[in-house]
């Protein structure tokens, strides 16, 4: 009800109540609206802070744990390798079972355990050297320098007992080409074996301990027989060349040659040997040999440059040089030894020369080995003539 300019309340019971204060509206932030936003977002990041830290917390606290149980596995497993320390490095480090396949390993002289273990590591057949010489250590034997046939990955157990059963024992295959000097091939053998040099050269010179004949006169040049061998890797120097020195009196022998002749037509043979590539020719220069032996040197350049100590062509001083027993440009007859190790093309071609008159001989092409033979010294003279017209005309 309205009673001029005033307004009235009235309750149920007739009791007029005057009417509450109204309520004083917000009040802004100071700074305006944008100042409330930003501590509304510091308080966020507040937020966010500490969630992050509880969480670096959670994944130390896990980490450490994790530690802890590492710490407490290695500290078992140690004081287990303290009780059986072969148990588990063994079973970790080495091969299981005979191994497959081979390698062929050379063992040096006087190895220890260790040394072997690493050298059979690098070879392929173990796991760990280590291992190897634990198991060398314990075995009965001594490994003996020399070529083993070894199986690949194999245990350390397997692989010390391959060493030590001779049947392991690989052989050498040797080749030795025709031509070369007794000087040449123990460099060779020395080269492919594990024979020092100087002991092969002490066995040269023992012809007892050789089977070198004695009509050789102790000197073992041109004995020494060329081919391929199968030659046991432990075996000694004198085995070795004992070895090439038979072979040559079986061919000798087979060839049906007096024992008496051996020397000289091993000596012959050489010098076929180093002047003749070409096996048809060979018996040509058998035959010059033959017919010069008669009334003049044998001008062979290969014997006076053997006499010199090389297997080079030889010098005017070399070939002028009157001390040189082996200078067959000034002496008549054979040289005092084969030069060289005849092949059996060579040692044919001596027992069986060509028939001739021939005298003289010119190589015209060393790479073919095509030979011209001469019965006078006019018609060697036109061969190198027109070889010399043709060597001209091809640098024209």
């Amino acid at each position: 009800m309205t009673n001029g300019s005033q307004t009235q309340w009235w309750t149920q019971d007739g009791v007029r109540t005057p009417p509450a204060e109204p309520s004083p509206a917000p009040s802004a932030p100071r700074g305006g609206p944008a100042r409330g936003r930003a501590a509304g977002r510091a308080r966020l990041e507040r937020e966010r802070q500490d969630e992050r830290r509880r969480r670096v917390v959670v994944v130390l606290v896990v980490i450490a744990l994790v530690l802890g149980a590492g710490y407490v596995v290695v500290s078992l497993i140690g004081s287990h390798d303290e009780a059986a320390p072969d148990v588990l490095s063994t079973a970790v480090t080495d091969y299981a079972g005979p191994g497959h396949g081979s390698v062929r390993v050379t063992v040096p002289a006087d190895v220890d355990g260790r040394a072997l273990g690493d050298l059979l590591v690098t070879a392929g057949v173990v796991a760990d050297a280590d291992v190897l010489a634990a198991a060398y250590d314990a075995a009965d034997g001594v490994v003996a320098a020399g070529v083993y046939e070894l199986p690949l990955e194999a245990s350390a157990e397997a692989a010390v007992a391959a060493l030590l059963d001779p049947a392991s024992k690989a052989s050498l295959k040797l080749t030795l080409a025709a031509g070369l000097t007794s000087w040449q091939i123990l460099e060779k053998i020395s080269e492919k074996s594990t024979i020092p040099l100087a002991d092969l050269q002490a066995a040269a010179a023992d012809a007892a301990a050789i089977g070198l004949p004695e009509q050789a006169g102790g000197k073992v040049e041109g004995w020494l027989a060329a081919g391929s061998y199968d030659v046991p890797a432990d075996a000694s120097a004198a085995q070795v060349l004992g070895q090439l020195v038979a072979r040559t009196v079986q061919v000798l022998t087979d060839k049906g040659v007096d024992p008496a002749a051996w020397q000289s037509v091993l000596t012959k043979a050489s010098l076929v040997e180093r002047e003749m590539t070409l096996d048809a020719v060979r018996p040509q220069f058998a035959r010059v040999i033959e017919n010069r032996l008669t009334n003049q040197p044998l001008d062979v350049p290969a014997a006076t440059a053997y006499g010199a100590g090389t297997t080079s062509a030889p010098t005017a001083e070399m070939l002028a040089d009157a001390d040189n027993p082996y200078n067959t440009h000034l002496r008549v007859g054979l040289p005092p030894t084969p030069i060289a190790s005849p092949g059996e093309a060579s040692i044919d071609a001596v027992l069986a020369p060509a028939d001739g008159d021939w005298m003289f001989w010119l190589v015209v092409d060393a790479e073919s080995g095509e030979t011209q033979f001469a019965t006078t010294y006019d018609e060697q003279v036109e061969h190198m003539e027109a070889l010399s017209a043709a060597q001209a005309a091809d640098e024209g």
